[in-house]
């Protein structure tokens, strides 16, 4: 099995209303995300790709144009804003476009990870 990643940053706001108010997470907040996606593949294409990483430009563009310097809640609602939950939403874009994607991991911090693989 070949994999290949590729590594993308955005900057955003959100709010985990669902937590209880003592708890941090449940003020307005912000991170500096970075998210990994990777695909897999038993065989290369005919340029000895899993696929051509410049194929995944939309990703990034997807990133910038939706994510970047927004609050989370307005784009993608108030229970999808966890790392996990975004993880999931990505995963789901990418798949949509590129049958080779297993998987997305989204970091909020440089310590935590979350990661959707199905």
């Amino acid at each position: 099995m070949y994999t290949i990643k590729k590594e993308f940053h955005f900057s955003a706001s959100h709010q985990l209303l669902q937590m209880p108010d003592w708890h941090p997470c449940a003020r307005l907040h912000g991170h500096n995300y970075v998210v990994v996606i990777e695909l897999q593949s038993e065989a290369l294409d005919q340029y000895g790709f899993v696929r051509d990483y410049l194929e995944l430009k939309p990703f990034k563009d997807y990133i910038d144009d939706t994510l970047d310097h927004r609050h989370l809640n307005e784009v993608l609602g108030d229970e999808c804003t966890t790392a996990e939950r975004l993880a999931r939403h990505l995963f789901d874009w990418a798949r949509a476009r590129w049958p080779e994607v297993s998987a997305v991991l989204v970091s909020e911090t440089p310590k935590t990870w979350a990661e959707y693989r199905p």
